[in-house]
């Protein structure tokens, strides 16, 4: 069975020689059919991937691993001295960020050298972007670090530097050969370093099954609440939160890191409190290193169209300060905190500690989230750059692995990166063979270069790191744009900066979702809803309050609302509607209801005729209009409560002998009303494809009341 829909249409007759004959008819629209069989759906839905033939293993295969499509038709003369070059500027950049953004995770700095490497390698594998750079994310380092210090915490390790008496995370290695006799010694050696790390990679690995599942389910619509406004906000406030739990490696203080709610505020309160322990060396080494990274990287960002490659500056600052370093024995002397030893090869591969997973599974929610949102929005705004297409669910699946794999290798979370992808794009990257080569330079540190950070000052590595936070600080120079462009998505920023950065940054991610979401709510519960006027000469018609020299019919009044019908608008759907046309139906009927007992009570006294014919004037006083007109163009959907408001409207003003016509309601509109019974036999309740059709009825009814309208 199939619905149809009556919808009106005018169509005018043929000219007479005194005057000009209009009529009405139907048009009749009949609806496609719409299998709602729940079961072959599911039957058709099951065959289409239950069945396996060579053509779909084979682009399911290159789908998971786009490696082997674009690998083989790599032009080597074309894309290779590109991808070479960026991928050694970018490795040279990373060196120096991997170790810094580790003391950020709460790690040794040797982990950040293998996330680095691992990510860089594995996304060359699984990523469909040509161009982004995945590795360390500053933002998603705090949430990390945040969540290793409770966890070093609870397991009752003092959050001071342990020296190790073994190169760091050997302990789990060596854990393997003893007896169970020596838990004591088991203890021991697996020390902070060692529990660091191990919370760290088991809250990678659970993000990444998080992200991995969200791309098998094809959850990839959970970014769209993260709109660019929160996410700039969210970036913004966490890159003070980053800033302030760098200072303390600025001044050589030696204060533990807070976390939890208001962690900014407690950070500052205690290093003022130990202001008088500043280190005069780090501070002045702060300075100089100031002086030095700021200016340069604002000359790289000047003249980046000249350059042919940006000035590995931070690499040049941490060569020079390590030199200065170890040959003027800072630590010895001064009392200079260090990076310490950093050991060359690769640890033996380790799991994640299953018995963490309780602790660390809701925390590690945000930073999945985070993470692919980073990601796609990267890949996806630079594949329309460059005119190519990314898929969103196997990004969802890159990042995923990245994650996976890297996390059994000591590791931690990694993610796209805004600043490094547009150094990798303006180097002249082509594809992800950039990738494999940043990996290789980060090998080469790995396995040669490693143990020389040894005397590298901690502060060097905070001020590489506060450097590097610029751009999300230079937000606040775009708020007057931002200002004149939305107000809303001002007010979205500001709200989550001030959330994540006073607050923590979970609960501030969290506010800004909940925030826009309601901002969204509030526009849609108060829309505009302007009446609308003819343009002179054709069929439209437009805001009276928008636009001059418009005309309006007689008698007739065109109301658009621009919104959802639903529950959350209907009173003002119904307050807006009455105001504009300056006639509450309810009222009306009331005060007719009134005057006619009135009359009727005076009638039974015997009052004078005098105010007999007061009371019946106002009765029959006139309303000035005989037809609303409906613009449903802008309602999206209605629910059960928007045909119930529509219902009551139209029979509000039925009683008071004003037509309600509906006109442009879309398909999904149309059914709400067919289902919800709003066509009922013998009402004049009618349906228009166009205002101008719907106006053209009104005035063609009103001029010839006394002929009959088919129906």
């Amino acid at each position: 069975m199939t619905e149809t829909n009556n919808i009106r249409a005018v169509t005018e007759g043929p000219e007479g020689d005194d005057a000009k004959c209009s009529f009405h008819h139907r048009m009749f629209l009949e609806p496609q059919e719409k299998k709602r069989s729940m079961k072959a759906l599911v039957v058709k839905q099951a065959k289409k991937t239950c069945s396996c033939t060579p053509t779909k293993v084979k682009d399911c295969v290159f789908g998971f691993l786009p490696i082997l499509q674009w690998l083989p038709k790599y032009k080597l003369r074309e894309y290779l001295l590109g991808d070479l070059m960026s991928g050694v500027i970018v490795g040279v950049l990373l060196v120096p960020q991997s170790i810094a953004y580790s003391l950020l995770a709460g790690v040794e700095p040797v982990y950040g050298l293998y996330t680095s490497f691992f990510a860089s390698l594995i996304y060359c594998i699984f990523g469909t972007s040509r161009h982004i750079s995945v590795g360390i994310f500053g933002v998603i380092c705090l949430m990390m670090g945040q969540v290793v210090d409770r966890e070093i915490e609870r397991a009752g390790y003092d959050l001071e530097p342990a020296v190790l008496s073994v190169p760091p995370g050997t302990a789990a290695h060596v854990n393997t050969t003893l007896s169970p006799v020596n838990g004591t010694a088991q203890e021991l050696l697996c020390d902070k370093s060692c529990h660091a790390i191990a919370v760290a990679a088991t809250m990678t690995f659970i993000a990444g099954v998080y992200q991995v599942a969200m791309g098998f389910f094809q959850v990839g619509f959970v970014s769209v609440y993260l709109s660019d406004s929160l996410l700039s906000g969210f970036v913004t406030g966490a890159s003070f939160t980053v800033l302030t739990s760098q200072v303390k490696y600025l001044l050589g203080l030696d204060i533990p890191r807070s976390g939890g709610i208001g962690s900014l505020i407690v950070t500052w309160i205690n290093i003022f409190k130990n202001i008088h322990k500043t280190n005069i060396c780090d501070l002045i080494t702060s300075f100089l290193c100031f002086l030095v990274l700021i200016p340069t990287k604002e000359l790289n960002e000047h003249f980046k169209s000249k350059l042919k490659a940006p000035i590995p500056v931070e690499l040049v600052v941490v060569v020079a300060a390590t030199l200065a370093s170890h040959f003027g024995k800072l630590k010895e002397t001064y009392g200079s905190s260090i990076s310490g030893h950093i050991p060359t090869g690769f640890l033996p591969p380790r799991p994640p500690d299953w018995t963490l997973i309780p602790n660390v599974a809701l925390d590690a929610i945000p930073i999945a989230i985070i993470g692919f949102a980073i990601t796609v929005s990267l890949s996806e705004m630079f594949a329309k750059k460059h005119g190519y297409s990314v898929k969103a669910n196997q990004e969802m699946y890159a990042i995923g692995f990245c994650n996976i794999i890297p996390s059994f290798f000591h590791c931690f979370t990694t993610s796209a990166a805004l600043a490094k992808t547009l150094v990798k794009e303006s180097t002249g990257c082509r594809t992800q063979i950039s990738g494999l080569v940043t990996s290789l330079v980060i090998l080469l540190v790995l396995l040669v270069i490693a143990p020389l950070f040894y005397s590298l000052q901690k502060c060097v590595l905070a001020v590489i790191t506060i450097v590097n936070l610029r751009g999300a600080l230079r937000k606040f120079k775009d708020l007057p744009k931002m200002w004149h462009l939305s107000r809303v998505d001002t007010v979205i920023w500001g709200v989550t900066m001030a959330a994540t950065a006073f607050i923590s940054t979970e609960i501030g991610l969290l506010i800004g979702v909940c925030f826009s979401m309601l901002c969204v709510i509030f526009r849609t519960q108060r829309p505009e809803a302007p009446l609308l006027g003819w343009v002179a000469e054709s069929e439209t018609y437009e805001s009276l309050s928008a636009y001059k020299n418009l005309q309006t019919k007689p008698g007739i009044v065109v109301f658009r609302f621009e919104a959802p019908l639903y529950y959350i608008n209907k009173e003002c759907f119904k307050s807006t509607l009455y105001k504009q046309t300056g006639v509450n139906p309810v009222w009306v009927k009331a005060a007719k209801k009134k005057a006619a007992k009135r009359m009727l009570r005076e009638k039974e006294v015997g009052s004078g005729d005098n105010q007999t014919s007061i009371s019946m004037d106002f009765v029959s006083e006139p309303l000035g209009f005989h037809t609303i007109v409906i613009d449903c163009c802008a309602v999206q959907f209605l629910d059960t409560a928007g045909i119930r408001t529509l219902k009551e409207v139209c029979k509000d003003y039925g009683d008071i002998d004003v037509h309600v016509l509906l006109a442009q309601c879309n398909p999904s509109v149309r059914s709400s009303l067919i289902r919800g019974e709003f066509f009922k036999e013998g009402e004049d309740h009618l349906l228009f494809h166009s205002v101008h059709q719907a106006v053209d009825f009104a005035l063609g009814t009103q001029g010839h009341s006394g002929t009959s309208v088919s129906k």
